[in-house]
């Protein structure tokens, strides 16, 4: 049978690991044709064998006109590339600050305007906008200017939604809570005391255990597909009770 997302072309950005990989993973399954990007190809040897892989540097607007040249018939874009700075305002140094707002922020505004004008002529397309539900929905200590980034990632959400829902262009945005990757793997591993840190990220959600970037990926195929053809402009939060 085919999948929900047959004969659709997906291109999904920091696809080399965690939710990104996950949502590669479940597109595929699902009968997309999927370019798998990432800035590093280390990641791309088990690929599943529907993906493309390509490197891709999101921060560079010359790049990401190229692939949606290369690839005229993009359906479904999944930004999903991104950075987590740690700290506090004070701890926030300017390095973090740009690099941030480059990665998390900036990288939106650069894929969806490659994408947008294919998506426009065939007036239809979905853009899937990975945000965070520390953002505007919910605060956690140290995350000041990833918190900032996110909540920027949800504000050009929806305005991308109103600004092209005229031409059968939809966007909606992701807010997972923390969710079990190689991201936050890394950054346990470099706390002071792993083991406390990885009890703690697990108390923030009351469910009691870390989200599934599986979990994720499922959302995302709801929202790549036709079934939510009534939806633009959404938030989704998954989170485990985060904000609650």
């Amino acid at each position: 049978m085919a999948g929900r997302l047959f004969g659709k072309t997906c291109l999904v950005t920091g696809a080399g690991q965690g939710i990104g990989r996950a949502i590669v993973e479940r597109f595929c399954a699902d009968g997309a044709n999927v370019i798998a990007s990432d800035i590093s190809e280390r990641h791309f040897a088990d690929l599943p064998r529907a993906a493309t892989a390509v490197k891709l540097d999101v921060t560079d607007a010359a790049a990401a006109d190229a692939i949606a040249a290369q690839h005229p018939h993009i359906d479904v874009l999944v930004n999903c590339a991104g950075y987590v700075a740690v700290g506090d305002i004070f701890e926030c140094d300017e390095q973090d600050f740009a690099r941030s707002l480059r990665i998390n922020v900036e990288s939106v505004y650069i894929m969806a305007r490659a994408v947008l004008p294919g998506m426009r002529e065939r007036r239809s397309g979905s853009i899937i906008n990975i945000a965070s539900v520390v953002s505007t929905t919910a605060a956690a200590r140290r995350r000041f200017i990833y918190a900032a980034t996110k909540g920027a990632v949800i504000a050009m959400t929806r305005a991308i939604a109103l600004d092209f829902i005229g031409d059968g262009v939809r966007c909606n945005s992701i807010s997972p809570g923390t969710v079990d990757t190689p991201s936050l793997g890394e950054r346990i591993a470099a706390a002071a005391d792993p083991t406390q840190m990885r009890i703690d990220m697990i108390a923030r959600q009351p469910m009691g255990r870390l989200g599934k970037a599986e979990e994720i990926a499922a959302v995302a195929a709801l929202l790549a597909s036709d079934e939510s053809a009534f939806m633009t402009g959404s938030d989704i939060v998954i989170d485990g009770g985060f904000a609650l």
